[in-house]
């Protein structure tokens, strides 16, 4: 099977709905020694309140709606995210629904360790692996990008 080597000093992305910012914010700043050992990428605001609030530099993406979840989908998929902290609201209708199922998919596929909610997050930065290497096994989808499609493009 397939896999992706990763570093002690991981890549995360960090994301957050409006309803909860103030929730990442908290978070970020109780685990501010365990971020700043790492690489922070971030979406929008979300990315200049990190910055501001830990004193450390985010390196910020567009806001969620203008692209900002499809840029850290394409960072997924070129290798170059190790992990996504997302606090997404499940009560509120995103006007970008679309492409936060696309940026979640993305994670799937490419075996990327998410969290969604505090607790999730807690335990993805308290885990042995997140300052450690770690082999990341990927589905094989050799099969998939070698399958034939309809005759009919051909002609």
């Amino acid at each position: 099977m397939p896999s992706r080597h990763l570093s002690g000093h991981k890549r995360i992305a960090l994301v957050a709905h409006d309803h909860k910012k103030t929730e990442i914010i908290e978070w970020a700043l109780r685990n501010r020694e365990t971020l700043i050992l790492h690489e922070l990428y971030a979406t929008g605001t979300t990315g200049r309140l990190i910055e501001d609030t830990l004193g450390v530099p985010v390196t910020k993406l567009l806001s969620g709606p203008l692209g900002g979840d499809q840029q850290i989908g394409a960072m997924i998929a070129e290798e170059k995210l190790d992990a996504i902290i997302f606090f997404w609201d499940p009560m509120e209708s995103q006007p970008h629904d679309p492409d936060v199922k696309a940026l979640l998919r993305l994670a799937v596929v490419w075996n990327i360790p998410m969290a969604c909610n505090r607790a999730t997050a807690d335990f993805l930065l308290t885990s042995p692996y997140m300052n450690a290497e770690y082999d990341s096994e990927i589905t094989d989808y050799s099969t998939y990008l070698k399958r034939q499609v309809g005759s009919t493009l051909a002609k």
